[in-house]
């Protein structure tokens, strides 16, 4: 029992002394980790504090940079608004002092027009006396001799034209045959050379002699390897820095470009690579034909067109004529054709294909014995293009009858490809003699004081003296010059001949 008890008193103390425990020493804990917690808190709020007075500090620096940056605009501005006002001034002040002048100049000519119109009553006075006088002589009034004259003019200058013109038919039906002969054969020969030489010759770039050298290889044998390969000539000379590809096939000289390019890149130029490479340069271009064709029909929307139609479009892009691209040539043909088709209420589909395809015989895989317009229709009818579209392709030179609406479209816009300003080449010396013929030409004729070739020589002005030539003779003049143009002269398209005659009258206001 005693044991009981002490057992109970000692449980008792037991538990409240662990209950003082816990108290106490948690309450401590407690207020510790509160304190610490406080004393974290306050180091975060002063370190954000810090944070939040950078970042406002560098939001003041830059809101103070931009409007820096905008009151220099501003003031820029400001700058440019007075020196508009400087000129605006300055302009208005030129303009008062033009119209100034232009009141002077306005008044002096009024008082000239009075003094003319005193001296043409005068002169009219004068005429009507003399007229009196020739009257009363003759017998005859003034308008039954003026009859008189003409009717004799009339009829002497009608039996000498007559003569003349029937010496003139008579003489060039017996030379007219022999001198257009001559004229295309000195024609042909004059121009070949150049020609031949334009079309038939591309310069290979290279950056010294050593390399050239390593193409011409031991003995020549990489270059009669290259020659071989391409079917290109290949001509070395003393010129420094150059090769000259020639061949009359534009395929074949840019495969011989391209692999001359590649091998001097490589560096590896001996026979066998050569071969190798010419293979695959000639299977790219291949590939590169083709794609043009398909790219080119595709931009301009014409679908259907035969495999082997398509290739010989891409192929035209290596072929030129007269200088100008030929896929150039038969794009720009096939939009002009599209726009003409349809303000004439007529397919322009059809009229674009057409467009497109009508030079296709100057680009042919043999030699042909036709012109290349009745190639081209040949080869349209092998490859099932329609009756329409073939005969606009034949048609389009006039070497078969039109037969379609179709054809005159792509003759007229043919023309209009072929004429329009820069697209065909000319030598230099050629189109300034052209310019110089068209200005001696019109200097020829009496009364002429300038002449001005413009527009490429498609326009010609003519300046006269006014007291040489009247108003009705500007008119018979501008006729005359052009129809000499058009006997004598060749040139692309037309030309416009303007004849100018004025009157200036000047005078100084002091």
């Amino acid at each position: 029992m005693v044991t009981t008890v002490i057992a109970a008193v000692c449980f008792i103390v037991g538990g409240g002394l662990a209950y003082l425990f816990f108290r106490y020493g948690l309450k401590n804990k407690y207020n510790n980790i509160i304190k610490e917690a406080e004393t974290e808190a306050e180091v975060i709020k002063k370190n954000k504090l810090l944070e939040v007075k950078e970042k406002f500090l560098n939001k003041k620096a830059d809101l103070e940079k931009e409007v820096a940056a905008r009151n220099q605009k501003i003031q820029q501005a400001e700058n440019k608004l007075k020196q508009r006002e400087i000129v605006l001034g300055q302009k208005q002040e030129e303009v008062q002092r033009k119209r100034n002048e232009a009141e002077a100049i306005k008044e002096n000519l009024e008082a000239q027009i009075v003094i003319v119109e005193k001296k043409k009553e005068e002169l009219e006075r004068l005429q009507s006396q003399e007229r009196e006088k020739l009257e009363a002589l003759s017998g005859l009034s003034a308008e039954e001799a003026k009859e008189r004259l003409v009717e004799s003019l009339k009829e002497e200058a009608k039996t000498q034209a007559a003569s003349y013109i029937n010496d003139i038919m008579e003489d060039a039906k017996l030379t007219a045959n022999k001198e257009a002969k001559r004229i295309v054969i000195q024609s042909i020969q004059r121009v070949a050379t150049e020609t031949a030489i334009e079309n038939s010759v591309t310069v290979f770039h290279i950056d010294s002699d050593e390399i050239k050298g390593r193409i011409i290889g031991r003995e020549g044998r990489n270059i009669r390897a290259l020659e071989a390969a391409t079917g290109v000539e290949i001509v070395v000379d003393d010129t420094p820095e150059a090769i000259v590809l020639s061949a009359f096939d534009p395929v074949r000289r840019e495969i011989a470009r391209l692999a001359l390019h590649q091998l001097v890149t490589d560096g590896r130029i001996h026979p066998a690579r050569i071969e190798e490479v010419v293979a695959k340069v000639r299977k790219q271009v291949e590939e590169e034909i083709i794609e043009t064709g398909k790219r080119t029909t595709i931009d301009l929307g014409i679908h259907g067109l035969h495999p082997e139609l398509i290739r010989i479009i891409g192929k035209m892009k290596y072929r030129s004529s007269y200088g100008q691209n030929l896929l150039q040539h038969a794009r720009e043909t096939a939009n002009l054709c599209a726009v003409m088709a349809s303000e004439l209420g007529l397919n322009p589909k059809k009229a674009k294909r057409a467009g497109l395809l009508h030079d296709i015989g100057k680009v042919p895989d043999e030699e042909p014995e036709l012109p290349h317009a009745l190639y081209g229709m040949k080869l349209a009818e092998k490859f099932k293009e329609k009756a329409d579209i073939c005969n606009a392709i034949g048609a389009h030179h006039e070497e078969v009858e039109m037969t379609s609406l179709l054809a005159p479209i792509v003759q007229i816009c043919d023309a209009i490809s072929g004429a329009r300003p820069g697209a065909r080449r000319e030598i230099v010396e050629a189109y300034i003699k052209r310019l110089n013929d068209l200005e001696q030409l019109a200097m020829s004729y009496p009364g002429v004081t300038k002449t001005y070739a413009i527009q490429a020589g498609r326009e010609l002005r003519v300046i006269v003296g006014a007291d040489k030539i009247d108003d009705k003779q500007t008119e018979s003049l501008s006729t005359e010059i052009a129809k000499k143009i058009q006997d004598e002269m060749t040139y692309p398209g037309q030309v416009k001949i303007t004849v100018i005659r004025e009157t200036r009258a000047v005078s100084f206001a002091k």
